[in-house]
């Protein structure tokens, strides 16, 4: 390789590599958030019917598949796919025990607890 084609090589990865971090901390993060939502003993709410923690995962693991070009960020997914119907606008719930809040809050505050328990992952996750 010549030495203009290797130091184009390089720049590339220079400015890449970020890119790159960003995209692997996002879906680690984004696994994060639809286990927990899996794992709980909650109740999700969509469009006025009421479904499984598991069934609620799933949904959401189908619209995170078709969605991609939607999101950019963990927040954005929570935003714009997990938090509310793309079909009738109308936001999601999820009911645990006696207290009901919507997704949006829901996944937010696991985002939080998630990042508060392992910091920046970035590093983590190459």
């Amino acid at each position: 390789m010549n030495r203009i084609a290797s130091n184009l090589v390089c720049a590339m990865i220079f400015v890449l590599a970020p890119i790159i971090g960003a995209a692997e901390t996002m879906n680690v993060e984004i696994d994060y958030l639809l286990e927990t939502v899996a794992e709980s003993d909650c109740t999700f709410i969509r469009n006025g019917k009421e479904y499984a923690a598991i069934a609620a995962r799933d949904h959401l693991q189908m619209k995170r598949e078709r969605g991609r070009k939607y999101y950019e960020s963990t927040e954005q997914f929570i935003d714009r796919i997990a938090s509310k119907s793309s079909w009738s606008g109308k936001p999601y719930t999820i009911r645990c025990a006696d207290t009901e809040i919507t997704a949006s809050e829901w996944f937010t505050r696991a985002l939080a607890d998630f990042r508060a328990k392992n910091g920046d992952i970035a590093g983590l996750v190459h």
